[in-house]
Order: C-alpha cells, then sequence, then structure tokens
C-alpha cells in the first residue's frame, strides 16, 4: 500500500515537471515568431535622415535663454565676493580689541587754535612812548590806531568812572577812558585829578576806543630781549610786558580792548 502511495506521487511530480517543460516548449516558437514579426517591422521602417548641414553634435540655446544664464552666472559671482569681502571684515573687526574700537568710534574734540602770535614779537619793533600822571606807557607802533588833540568831550550817564565819555572827531565816536583812573586807580585822588593836563588821545588799534594822555615822550626801537614779556596767563592781561631799560610799561592792546568792551579795569 505504501509503496502504492510513493508511486503515485513519484508519477505527480514527473506529471507536474513534464507539464512545465511542456509549456516552456510552446512559449519558445511563440517567441521566435514574435521575434521575427518584429524584424520584419524593423526592416519596412524608414529613419528620417538629418538635414546635411545640421551638426547633431551642437546644441544651440535660444539667445534670451544664454544671456539669462550668463547674468545669473555674474550675480551668483557678485554675491560670492560680497559674502568674502563682508566675512573677511568682520574677522578683521574681531581681531582688534574692543578698547581700541570704542575709542575709534569716539568722536574727536576739535582742539581750538592757537591765537596768532604778535606781529612785535618777531624781531625789532618800534614803540611809541607817552606820559600819564608821571608813569610812562608805551604802545606798539605797528598797533596803533592814531593820535588825536583832545577836544570836547560829553559824557555819559550810567558809564564806568574811567570813562571820560564820547569825543567826536569828524565822523567818528571816540570812547575816550581817563588812563590814570584806569590805569591806577589805588592812586587817582582828587589832588591827581586836579593835576593832570591831559592834551592827546591814544586810539588802541582798529577800535573806537582811546586813551588820554599828557604828553608825547617820542617813538623807539626795540630789541626782543629789551622788554620782560609776560609769559604765564594771570593778572593784569592788559600788560604785554615791561621794557626794562625805559623802566615803563608795554600795553597789549587787543587784551586792553577786550577789558574796556566788558567794562572792566585795571583790576580784571
Amino acid at each position: 500500500m505504501s509503496n502504492l502511495i510513493a508511486s503515485q506521487k513519484v508519477m505527480q511530480h514527473y506529471l507536474s515537471a513534464l507539464l512545465t517543460e511542456e509549456d516552456t516548449l510552446d512559449a519558445a516558437p511563440l517567441a521566435d515568431e514574435k521575434k521575427q514579426q518584429l524584424n520584419q517591422l524593423l526592416a519596412q521602417a524608414v529613419v528620417a535622415a538629418p538635414p546635411a548641414d545640421t551638426d547633431v553634435t551642437k546644441v544651440v540655446l535660444p539667445v534670451k535663454q544664454a544671456v539669462t544664464d550668463n547674468t545669473a552666472a555674474a550675480l551668483d559671482t557678485l554675491k560670492a565676493k560680497f559674502a568674502a569681502a563682508e566675512q573677511s571684515q568682520q574677522l578683521q573687526q574681531r581681531q582688534v580689541p574692543v578698547a581700541q574700537r570704542l575709542a575709534t568710534a569716539a568722536p574727536v574734540t576739535p582742539v581750538a587754535p592757537k591765537p596768532a602770535e604778535k606781529a612785535y614779537r618777531q624781531g625789532r619793533f618800534q614803540a611809541l612812548f607817552f606820559d600819564v600822571a608821571g608813569l610812562k606807557v608805551a604802545v606798539p607802533l605797528k598797533e596803533l590806531g592814531g593820535i588825536h588833540q583832545l577836544s570836547t568831550i560829553n559824557s555819559l550817564i550810567g558809564k564806568p568812572q574811567w570813562f571820560k565819555g564820547v569825543m567826536l572827531y569828524r565822523e567818528q565816536k571816540i570812547n575816550v577812558v581817563d588812563t590814570a583812573r584806569w590805569v591806577m586807580p589805588e592812586k587817582y585822588d582828587q589832588t591827581m585829578q586836579q593835576t593832570l593836563n591831559y592834551q592827546y588821545v591814544i586810539m588802541l588799534g582798529n577800535s573806537n576806543w582811546g586813551l588820554c594822555c599828557e604828553n608825547l615822550v617820542n617813538t623807539y626801537m626795540l630789541e626782543q630781549d629789551d622788554v620782560k614779556w609776560r609769559e604765564a596767563e594771570g593778572k593784569r592781561p592788559w600788560m604785554a610786558g615791561v621794557i626794562k631799560k625805559h623802566m615803563c610799561v608795554l600795553i597789549d592792546i587787543d587784551a586792553m580792548i577786550e577789558l574796556l568792551n566788558r567794562g572792566q579795569d585795571i583790576s580784571a
């Protein structure tokens, strides 16, 4: 019985193998037939030849597309350069210390220019000497505005005591200064006031200020070493220095004009 069953299984496997082989054998002639039909169709097909002047190896892009591609490439190149430059600048800034960057960014305070040096502070110069109540005073001749004969003076109310008034010279109004009262307020008394004999007005530069004087002494040529110059700023800014040989004061015209404009006297 068992042998019969085994024989049946063997026969089934065999039949199955035969069926598979038969299908393969049946499919082979069909494949050959289809291959022959395909070859016939290919033989009948006509392939269109390309024009004689056409180079199939070349691909010509439209002009507009080519320009667009070139522009895009140029923009990409510029962007890359800008990015590299920006990165380089950032790296350089990082390398600079913070304190140095802050100092560089801080606004620079402008330095006030030094006042121009006086013309008479270079080489030899002339000075005019005059007397006021026994005091000898000198002014650099280059800064002398003129000399006028003293005439009628119109006094003004509300002015300092050393302000004698206004004198008219042609069309110019001259502010006349009582020089003795301005220079020597501590010595100015009634006796000095009565003995003063003002005759001239010494004009200070191009201003309207004039100093009263009694006598015009003379003009002298001076060397720089003849004057003990006032070097330090401080009291008596109206004094440029002291002329040692003549024992008299050399007036700084600009400083004196500034004091007079502010209504200040020698005590400033």
